[in-house]
């Protein structure tokens, strides 16, 4: 698998979590616990969660929530980073 199909399989069912997670507050259904929807996007799938808080407007104005998300973006950056950067040195 590609890092771009992984990307883009991560980010859909993360943009699914965020999506289901939005009906059952709707409905005050058993609700998604937060630690999973941050480690969904720590994973890979932070530029789904991203579009669910635009497109469903889910947790985007949670403060809390957000300052987690925004750390878990930047660490899930840092470490793919780290990762380009150990590969492209053992390959030189």
């Amino acid at each position: 698998m590609t890092l771009l199909a992984y990307y883009l399989a991560a980010s859909i069912a993360t943009f699914a979590f965020y999506a289901h997670d939005k009906s059952a507050a709707r409905k005050a259904h058993w609700r998604t616990p937060e630690i999973t929807l941050h480690m969904l996007g720590l994973l890979g799938g932070w530029p789904g969660a991203l579009a669910a808080q635009r497109l469903l407007r889910h947790k985007s104005s949670k403060g809390s929530f957000l300052v987690v998300f925004w750390m878990t973006v930047a660490l899930h950056c840092v470490a793919a980073g780290w990762l380009l950067w150990l590969s492209l040195r053992s390959a030189a």
